[in-house]
């Protein structure tokens, strides 16, 4: 049986985490909430309007929330004290490709020096016991393989955001080596494929893209039909960091390492076939190929998952058709002015049941 997060185990715990404004960062705290942990956030206002935060009504299910950069050591060593976490799970970053060409200097700041902050604010905070930085895939220096990347193959970037995350992962284990491991603290990261569902309103991405076209009527401009990517819903990865933390924290040392959360075999596909079956599901929509790229992007994209689903018993519970349709579905009820919130709930509870 695959293992879920364990509700007794986030019951009353303190938790800190960084980007909680964010689509991931809102996920997650709801579901930490729901289990009846304390969560401290820390991050910048929600970068989108509207936004998966607000919507969701994340900020009235918080112990704290502060407004600030991971890039302000002071401020963010404060937070940190002020919360007194057991449990530091690192999302804070600028996660565009596209984003980090026009803004290369931010990107290396954000996603390098604000690691670098978090993890020195950790060290020298007396009741951190586990921390879990979540980078990327892209981490990887990709070769255009036809397998997947393991956890030990090389690091490289060929864009800022990628080359930043990969600084990062350098980083996260010089100061477990340097620093947290004589000190107790236990840290890993965790690099995840691409993610989708509900209350993702992000530029550049397929999937919100294509929401915004069906509500404008405009074809959906469509770049690299070819480029294969490992699409997953969003609590995929977000249960894998849940449960990995738990493992630092009851297991120790031996879980303080890299790891890959994606999806199974089904979920490495085109972005011309998730344009497809969105185009099937909604025979309304349009789209069209767009202009041709104007900055690199890697085509083939794909992670190994076996040391996650061997050694944490993690494994995907929806397949890339699920995922789809729960991101449509979630959509579909906000548009309509259901109960967001519980709406979500409910998401992770079928995830969690299936």
């Amino acid at each position: 049986m695959n293992r879920s997060p364990n509700p007794t185990f986030w019951k009353d715990r303190s938790v800190f985490l960084t980007g909680h404004t964010g689509f991931n960062g809102g996920w997650i705290a709801h579901w930490l909430c729901e289990m009846g942990a304390k969560v401290h956030g820390y991050s910048l206002d929600p970068a989108t309007k509207p936004s998966f935060f607000e919507k969701v009504r994340i900020a009235d299910r918080l112990a704290s929330s502060v407004v600030g950069d991971v890039r302000d050591l002071p401020k963010l060593s404060r937070a940190v004290d002020e919360s007194k976490p057991e449990v530091v799970i690192h999302l804070a970053a600028q996660a565009l490709v596209r984003e980090s060409y026009v803004n290369p200097v931010d990107t290396f700041t954000t996603n390098l020096t604000g690691t670098v902050h978090l993890l020195e604010t950790c060290r020298r905070a007396p009741t951190v016991k586990s921390v879990v930085v979540v980078t990327t895939d892209k981490c990887y220096a990709n070769n255009e393989w036809v397998w997947p990347y393991r956890e030990n193959d090389r690091l490289g970037g060929h864009d800022p955001y990628s080359a930043s995350k990969a600084a990062a992962e350098l980083v996260v284990a010089s100061y477990r080596d340097s620093f947290l491991t004589d000190s107790g603290i236990h840290v890993a990261t965790a690099r995840a494929g691409n993610v989708i569902g509900g209350g993702d309103w992000s530029t550049d991405r397929l999937i919100p893209d294509f929401l915004r076209s069906l509500e404008s009527g405009e074809p959906l401009q469509v770049r690299s039909t070819n480029s294969t990517r490992p699409w997953q819903h969003v609590l995929e990865p977000l249960s894998g960091y849940l449960i990995l933390a738990e493992s630092l924290h009851s297991q120790g040392e031996q879980f303080a390492a890299p790891w890959n959360f994606g999806p199974g075999d089904t979920g490495n596909r085109t972005v011309g076939w998730v344009v497809q079956w969105l185009a099937d599901a909604r025979p309304y929509a349009l789209w069209e190929l767009g202009t041709s790229q104007t900055v690199h992007e890697a085509e083939k994209l794909s992670l190994d998952i076996s040391k996650a689903q061997t050694l944490l018993e993690w494994a995907p519970q929806w397949g890339l058709e699920t995922a789809l349709d729960k991101t449509l579905e979630w959509h579909e009820a906000w548009r309509s002015g259901a109960n967001i919130s519980q709406k979500t709930t409910q998401q992770i509870q079928e995830y969690v049941t299936s």
